[in-house]
C-alpha cells in the first residue's frame, strides 16, 4: 500500500470510523477520477467550455458517484476479494451491509438520472442494469466469458463519454456514435490488462472471466485486435469530420498512442511467462496513460467549433 493510500484511508478513518472508511474504500474512490475524466470527455466535445455546470455537477455525482461507485461496491460484496483489486490495494474487509448500500446507490442512480432525462437517463439505466448482472448471482455474468468483456466494454468505454455528452443536454452528432464505439472497442482491449494479474484468485473462485477462458497470451492478442478496431473507429470519425490530413499534429499524436499501447501489449505478450503479479499490474497503468493521450488528441481534433 502506498503512502498516499495509507494516508487517505487513515484521514477517511478519523472522518467516518473504520467502518465507514471500508464502506468508502470499496467503492474505490481511486478510480473517480479516471472516470470523471472519460464523463467529462464527452461533455467536452458536446460544447466545448461552454459547460451546463449545474447539469454537469449533477450528472457526475449520479453517474461516477452513485452508479460507479455502488458499481464496483456490489462487485466487492458478491467477491470477498482479500487480494489487491483494481485501484484498491490490500481491501479493508467487506463491511457487513455493504451489498444493501451498494444496491441503494445504484437505485439512487437509476431514479435520479431521470432528472437529466434523454441520453443521460438511458445510459445511467443500462449501466445500473449491467452493474446488477455483472456481479449478482443468479446472473453474475463477470464468471460467465465473453459476457464479462462486453459489459465493460459497453459501460466503461462506450456508455460513459455518451452520459457525459447527455448530461449538456445537446443533441447527438453521428460521429460521436464512432468515438464511442471506438472507446468501447478501446476498453475491451484494456480489459484483460485489468484481469490479468487477478487470474489466480478470480480461477480459484470458479469464475470463468474472458482471460481465465483464453490465457494470458490469447487474451493479448485479442487486445491488440480490439486496439486495431478502436484506432479504425477513431480515423472513420474524423474523416467523417473533415480531418482527413493524418500528418496533422492532432493525428500524429493519436497515433503516438495507437503505437504506445501497441508496444506495451507486444511487449507484454512477449515476456508474461517472466512476469510477476506486481509488473503484470504495472502494465496495466501504462495502458491507461495511453488512453489518456488518446483522449487528448481527440479532444484536439473534434473540439467544437464556433
Amino acid at each position: 500500500m502506498s503512502k498516499t493510500d495509507f494516508f487517505f484511508r487513515r484521514a477517511l478513518a478519523a472522518i467516518l470510523g473504520r467502518q465507514g472508511m471500508a464502506y468508502v474504500m470499496h467503492m474505490r474512490p481511486l478510480e473517480w477520477p479516471i472516470m470523471t475524466v472519460h464523463f467529462l470527455f464527452g461533455a467536452l466535445l458536446a460544447v466545448g467550455l461552454g459547460l451546463p455546470w449545474w447539469n454537469l455537477l449533477l450528472g457526475w455525482f449520479i453517474f461516477v458517484v452513485l452508479m460507479n461507485g455502488g458499481t464496483l461496491a456490489i462487485n466487492s460484496a458478491f467477491d470477498m476479494d482479500d487480494g489487491d483489486v483494481g485501484y484498491l490495494k490490500a481491501p479493508p474487509e467487506v463491511p457487513k451491509y455493504l451489498a444493501h448500500v451498494s444496491g441503494a446507490m445504484l437505485a439512487a442512480a437509476f431514479l435520479l438520472g431521470y432528472l437529466l432525462r434523454g441520453v443521460f437517463a438511458w445510459a445511467t439505466a443500462a449501466c445500473v442494469l449491467m452493474s446488477v448482472l455483472y456481479s449478482v448471482p443468479p446472473a453474475r455474468l463477470k464468471s460467465k466469458a465473453g459476457w464479462d468483456i462486453a459489459i465493460n466494454m459497453l459501460g466503461y468505454g462506450l456508455l460513459t463519454p455518451l452520459a457525459g455528452w447527455g448530461a449538456t443536454g445537446h443533441p447527438l452528432a453521428p460521429w460521436f456514435w464512432k468515438v464511442c464505439i471506438g472507446f468501447g472497442f478501446l476498453f475491451g482491449s484494456l480489459y484483460p490488462a485489468t484481469q490479468i494479474y487477478q487470474l489466480e484468485e478470480d480461477g480459484a473462485r470458479g469464475d470463468r472471466t474472458f482471460v481465465v477462458a483464453l490465457g494470458i497470451p490469447m487474451s493479448l492478442i485479442a487486445a491488440l485486435l480490439l486496439m486495431f478496431l478502436a484506432y479504425a473507429m477513431f480515423s472513420w470519425a474524423a474523416i467523417e469530420c473533415g480531418y482527413a490530413a493524418y500528418l496533422r499534429t492532432p493525428h500524429a499524436i493519436l497515433y503516438f498512442a495507437l503505437i504506445a499501447w501497441g508496444q506495451v501489449i507486444a511487449q507484454w505478450l512477449n515476456r508474461w511467462r517472466t512476469f510477476t503479479r506486481a509488473q503484470h499490474e504495472k502494465r496495466m497503468y501504462w495502458l491507461l496513460v495511453c488512453w489518456a493521450v488518446t483522449e487528448v488528441a481527440l479532444l484536439w481534433m473534434f473540439w467544437p467549433k464556433g
